[in-house]
């Protein structure tokens, strides 16, 4: 039954990631940028860094193991994510939020999931069994239930009164929308590239990953994935971090940093850490999970998605953001919430085949 552990601590990945923008609600007095740079140093630096140093015994030793050209690659696919991350506004602005996430979503899960065992040659694997062609079935059920989150959310949109729906879509253009869809959905999917794609081919021909060495060090498996994760999610901060400063400049807001000392300013610092150590905690338990699932690990970026925009939605429910919508957004949104349980479901069934 170690799967159902491993989904379980997935779901509560995607949960982290459902719920982690909660706190920049109480994030107030600073600009944007300032508050998203101290996010960005939190999520992607400092708490995984902490929590890595933690858990894995001689961390930078075991970092160090690794071929320097494999350690950049990983950076760079976090890199890549936080391009697509940073695209992702765009691409809301061009095709609202529900076709723009839904769009968004299933491109990033797909090519985030499917990719990487097709590029290291395991494309077989996919299809080698019974087991695996139900895992297989689990992806794609994900994806079919974020088009139907994603079609609630087109649908809530058409029910606006037309004022509220050019302030909300103002900017609509279908064309340049996809275009950066498919930059957003594939660039974020470098992080799951980045996070499978640590290991490599040792002189004594024996392939090796970073858990492995991470393994050998006394690491426990539940945490043998967190060397990697701090060197993806390092690539990732670099990007935002050239990006808040960029945004700094431009509006002239580093002021913001030199109040860090007073009292308002901690509460900023504190909700926007919060913010980003929660949003860490996704790809923390997506490396976690992984030690329990074997063979079928690739999955993991799936259900990690998917579980997000499941528990995203009934968050939208619970603070009332679907309230007063039509049967048909009702409807679709039922059957998109009820496919995403689903696919987690069906994900835990190929495992025990």
């Amino acid at each position: 039954m170690n799967i159902v552990v491993g989904t379980l601590i997935w779901a509560l990945g995607g949960l982290a990631g459902a719920v982690f923008a909660l706190p920049f609600r109480n994030a107030k007095g600073w600009r944007y940028e300032s508050y998203w740079l101290v996010y960005a140093l939190f999520g992607l630096v400092l708490f995984p860094l902490a929590l890595a140093i933690c858990t894995v015994p001689g961390l930078f030793g075991v970092i160090g193991q690794a071929p320097v050209g494999t350690l950049l690659l990983c950076a760079g696919f976090g890199a890549l994510w936080g391009i697509g991350g940073l695209s992702w506004g765009l691409m809301i602005r061009y095709l609202g939020v529900g076709l723009g996430l839904a769009i968004g979503c299933g491109l990033c899960s797909a090519t985030g999931t499917l990719i990487p065992p097709i590029v290291k040659g395991q494309a077989a694997s996919l299809v080698a069994d019974k087991a695996a062609l139900v895992t297989l079935l689990s992806v794609f059920v994900s994806l079919l239930g974020i088009v139907f989150v994603g079609l609630a959310g087109k649908s809530k949109e058409d029910e606006l009164p037309e004022e509220v729906k050019k302030s909300s879509v103002a900017e609509f253009d279908f064309k340049k929308g996809i275009l950066v869809a498919l930059v957003a959905g594939v660039a974020s999917a470098g992080m799951n590239f980045g996070l499978q794609g640590a290991e490599w081919v040792s002189a004594e021909g024996v392939k090796t990953t970073l858990a492995d060495i991470a393994v050998k060090a006394g690491t426990r498996h539940l945490w043998a994935g967190m060397p990697v994760l701090v060197v993806v999610l390092f690539g990732g901060f670099v990007v935002n971090l050239i990006w808040c400063l960029q945004q700094n400049a431009k509006n002239k807001s580093f002021g913001d940093y030199a109040a860090i000392a007073k009292p308002a300013a901690a509460k900023v610092v504190f909700w926007s850490g919060l913010a980003g150590v929660i949003w860490a905690c996704q790809f923390v338990c997506q490396k976690a999970g992984e030690s329990f699932a074997g063979d079928i690990a690739y999955i993991s970026f799936a259900i990690v998605m998917g579980s997000s925009v499941l528990f995203s939605s009934l968050t939208g429910i619970f603070l009332g953001e679907w309230k007063g919508t039509g049967a048909k957004t009702r409807v679709f949104l039922a059957i998109g919430l009820a496919v995403l349980a689903a696919s987690i479901g069906i994900a835990v069934i190929a495992k025990m085949l």
